[in-house]
């Protein structure tokens, strides 16, 4: 008779399911940019562009990783399929952090504090004049790579789930990683360019996790560039600008960024010589604080530019010495 009890309450799951469980599944919000002004969904142009608007939506990660956070415990980590997974979640009240994890420039540090986890894109260097030029402007900044794309959500205060008993817990993936598509527009000499690379200063150097807010440190995204038919093209991913959206939430057009924001483009000649553009692109930035299209135009390099003493093309392989050239912001023109 005393065992009846035992035996009745292990029937209710048929003996399969003695402990609590989460169904988690994941949804993604799959966008590139977000609109503060700019209105580039409603406004897009594939035929200026070269490309649908749709075509820069991030992709689903390969996997997600699942970060329990319990006020006397080590976080317990895990390891879930894109789409989720029924997972065994047994202990005390707790707070998760979700995260993609196939990724390659960015560096996570601070993952034992919820607060403190935060993701960094991996630095770079380049032995050139740029970092010098750059570093003048943007003091204390980090030359890094793009960062991968990467989503996060976060749950506050999950509650205790009872033995035999399965909750439905649906997580909605956001990016904190955003593009800018950089497009260099030639007005003369894009025929003597044999190859390209460029840099965006002043960018937020990480992004914390649990909430999205960038940092307040700033970086220099360094970035390779391709040659089109009107110049030279980037699409360049970053966490946005600094500080945000804790100091510029809200802001409006009457409340700027004051932070200077750089726009850089070095290019090759095929005689071997080498260009260097620079461009104050802060107006650009200032509602375009997560993804956007940033345009300069009215490039030239004249013919004597490329001339060759040898008459024969060098090889493009090396970059060497730099003609710094810095155009003002009433030379940029924003399509």
């Amino acid at each position: 008779m005393l065992l009846l009890p035992i035996l009745a309450s292990c029937r209710q799951e048929l003996c399969y399911n003695h402990f609590p469980s989460a169904d988690i599944r994941f949804s993604y919000e799959q966008e590139w940019e977000r609109d503060y002004g700019r209105y580039h969904l409603s406004d897009w142009n594939p035929q200026y562009y070269g490309f649908d608007y749709n075509a820069l939506r991030p992709g689903t990660p390969e996997w997600v990783t699942m970060v329990r956070y319990t006020d006397d415990d080590l976080p317990d980590e895990r390891f879930l399929r894109p789409g989720g997974a029924q997972i065994s979640i047994s202990g005390k009240e707790s707070s998760i952090l979700f995260y993609n994890g196939d990724t390659e420039y960015i560096v996570l540090s601070d993952m034992a504090s919820l607060y403190a986890a935060r993701a960094s894109a991996t630095s770079r260097s380049r032995s050139s004049a740029i970092v010098g030029v750059m570093v003048e402007r943007h003091p204390n900044a980090r030359t890094t790579n793009s960062p991968d794309i990467l989503y996060s959500a976060f749950l506050k205060d999950v509650p205790t789930i009872r033995n035999h008993e399965t909750r439905a817990m649906p997580v909605k993936m956001q990016p904190l990683v955003y593009t800018y598509v950089v497009r260099y527009e030639f007005e003369y000499g894009l025929q003597h360019v044999s190859q390209a690379r460029g840099a965006l200063g002043g960018m937020a150097e990480s992004v914390y996790l649990r909430d999205g807010t960038t940092s307040e440190e700033t970086a220099i995204i360094l970035y390779d560039c391709a040659l089109r038919p009107f110049g030279c093209e980037a699409h360049v991913r970053s966490f946005g600008i600094p500080g945000f959206p804790d100091e510029y939430y809200g802001r409006s057009p009457d409340q700027p960024d004051e932070r200077p924001y750089t726009l850089n483009l070095e290019v090759q000649l095929k005689n071997g010589k080498t260009l260097e553009f620079n461009f104050d692109v802060s107006d650009q930035m200032a509602n375009q604080p997560r993804g956007g299209v940033i345009t300069v135009s009215g490039l030239r390099i004249e013919d004597e530019e490329n001339q060759s003493a040898s008459g024969f093309e060098v090889d493009v392989s090396g970059w060497g010495n730099h003609e710094v050239i810095d155009l003002p912001v009433g030379t940029e023109q924003t399509k």
